[in-house]
């Protein structure tokens, strides 16, 4: 469905249809590298405005040289998360992709699972997706496809859970399911379509280079983010267009 179309009846809060740029605007979280950087480079090529948050916006060399724009964010810091909607403030926002996201220990035994661990894992990949989605909600209320994901992983489901391990990094995405769940049914009506990607198992620095080339994965899921509607508002869904199952 072509840029522009979907909510063309209703009045943003924040802007009137005259002031939306002709070109797609997309935020993405972690944007500096591996699956971030990715999806920062496929955007732009396709001709989306990217703004790529990174820790270090001096070191995201690589993201800069995509004609992105880099903005700081510390995913866990409220300070940072609040000084970006602070910049962004009455800027249009398309798609939120939030991604930014960590693994600790993936191999640990229940014994070896730190308190420490554990709430730094959750605090990256469940609570921040959520922080950043609120704090810029005006924004995506100003944007015509209103869309906010965030990254899942098969690793989040339950049922499928047949090979145990990866304690912190299972409960922090089953945790990101529920809260996303709860999102997409909150502001459905305000017209926010509220999805989660599953990118698999991509080679990458978290996974030690094993798995899917990073550019596949990332193509099924801007493809499944593109066709996006409210009717997938709830849905885990893979760069291969699959549900994944909870």
């Amino acid at each position: 469905m072509p840029y522009g179309q979907r909510y063309t009846n209703d009045t943003p809060i924040l802007a009137t249809h005259s002031d939306f740029s002709p070109m797609p605007t997309i935020l993405i979280s972690g944007a500096n590298r591996g699956i971030g950087l990715e999806l920062a480079r496929q955007f732009a090529a396709d001709g989306w405005k990217v703004l790529g948050t990174a820790r270090d916006p001096d070191g995201a060399g690589d993201l800069k040289a995509l004609g992105a724009s880099v903005l700081p964010l510390q995913v866990t810091e409220q300070t940072s998360i609040d000084a970006l909607a602070q910049t962004l403030a009455n800027e249009p926002i398309d798609v939120l992709i939030a991604n930014a996201g960590i693994a600790i220990n993936l191999a640990a035994k229940p014994a070896e699972v730190t308190r420490a661990d554990f709430l730094k894992v959750v605090a990256t990949n469940t609570f921040a997706p959520l922080a950043l989605a609120a704090a810029i909600k005006p924004n995506l209320l100003a944007g015509q496809m209103r869309i906010a994901t965030a990254m899942s992983s098969l690793m989040s489901s339950i049922s499928a859970n047949d090979w145990a391990t990866q304690y912190t990094y299972r409960a922090s995405k089953t945790g990101l399911n529920a809260v996303w769940s709860a999102l997409a049914l909150e502001w459905a009506p305000l017209g926010i379509t509220c999805a989660l990607l599953r990118p698999g198992m991509v080679a990458t620095q978290m996974t030690d280079f094993k798995g899917i080339d990073v550019r596949d994965s990332v193509a099924g899921m801007k493809g499944v983010v593109e066709q996006l509607t409210p009717a997938d508002a709830g849905r885990i869904i893979g760069y291969d267009g699959t549900d994944v199952p909870w």
